[in-house]
């Protein structure tokens, strides 16, 4: 039965926590939670008042108290991390806190912090601290890659690890690498430059080029991965959904001695030719029962772009539902 009798309920904001840093510039973090409930806040010095229906109310106040303990921990709230502060809660979800998830920085970059952003992003980065080799499969957006190269990244400021290598494979979507003008690295460029980008996030491009030219830092397609072993090494496989059964047994065979592994893939997103398999498809069947490593799935909720990405990835996975059904 739902309450439907209305309730107030106070929220002391403590005096070490400014107003300003909870309710945003231009309270545009309090309008956020005002959109998402039918409750009236006010605000008044450090006191908030929530009236509304009870159950509600007490739902608001969650929320705010979640958000306090995230700016406690000195942590800095934006617009995305009140929303999943609200998705969090209201889902009940009490696997992970909010504060646990926010406040996990991977990396400072340039006064920016770099960590998850939701409940499933979390559990892959812990995935990845705690075991050899982790599998992130998901749709666009949620992170697999970007966070995969944090993780790299910083286990080589830690001196963790002595190389990073970062690999996908060369297939088209779309158009022949034959038709590309240039060299095969020239052609190849196009592939490997979301793996750039990402890198050109977390560290000044003289850093970057020093630890290309060293060899600290590897970006290469997939094929020269063969008959390598990789010591001593945080190895990315990006893009696997496009890697064909036999590539993928390579590349798992390249680990070495105090090496780590992070494979990432989007099966909704496959690109080779009719009639080619995929060898991430099967492979969570083949190495089940192996210790030390993990599989995470990701899923729209972990989209962490323009919300509209999240609704398009919905909507896809809908689609795709009703083809099978």
């Amino acid at each position: 039965m739902v309450n439907t009798k209305t309730k107030d309920i106070k929220v002391i904001v403590p005096d070490k926590i400014g107003m300003y840093d909870l309710l945003g510039y231009r309270d545009e973090l309090l309008k956020i939670i005002e959109s998402s409930f039918k409750s009236r806040i006010l605000a008044r010095g450090n006191e908030i008042t929530i009236s509304g229906q009870s159950n509600e109310a007490r739902l608001v106040k969650m929320i705010f108290k979640e958000l306090l303990e995230i700016l406690a921990a000195g942590e800095r709230l934006t617009p995305q991390s009140v929303n999943q502060t609200i998705s969090l809660v209201k889902s009940q979800d009490e696997t992970l806190s909010p504060k646990e998830i926010f406040s996990d920085n991977i990396l400072i970059y340039r006064g920016k912090a770099i960590g998850p952003n939701t409940p499933g992003q979390k559990k892959y980065v812990d995935a990845i601290r705690s075991h050899t080799a982790t599998f992130a499969i998901g749709p666009a957006g949620t992170g697999k890659t970007y966070l995969a190269i944090a993780m790299a990244v910083q286990a080589l400021k830690k001196k963790q690890m002595s190389r990073l290598i970062l690999t996908r494979p060369a297939v088209e979507a779309g158009e022949k690498l034959g038709f590309l003008p240039g060299t095969f690295f020239e052609k190849v460029d196009p592939f490997l430059r979301p793996l750039y980008d990402a890198l050109f996030d977390m560290m000044e491009p003289e850093k970057f080029r020093d630890l290309m030219d060293r060899g600290t830092i590897e970006v290469a397609p997939l094929a020269y991965m063969r008959g390598r072993t990789l010591n001593d090494a945080f190895i990315i496989l990006d893009e696997a959904q496009n890697t064909s059964p036999k590539q993928m047994k390579m590349f798992l065979t390249r680990l070495g001695f105090g090496s780590k592994v992070v494979v990432t893939g989007d099966v909704t997103q496959i690109d080779l030719p009719k009639g080619y398999g995929s060898g991430l498809l099967t492979l969570e069947k083949i190495l089940k029962g192996i210790d030390d490593l993990n599989f995470i799935h990701l899923s729209a909720k972990d989209v962490v772009r323009h919300k509209l990405v999240r609704h398009i990835v919905e909507a896809y996975h809908r689609y795709e539902e009703q083809k099978k059904g």
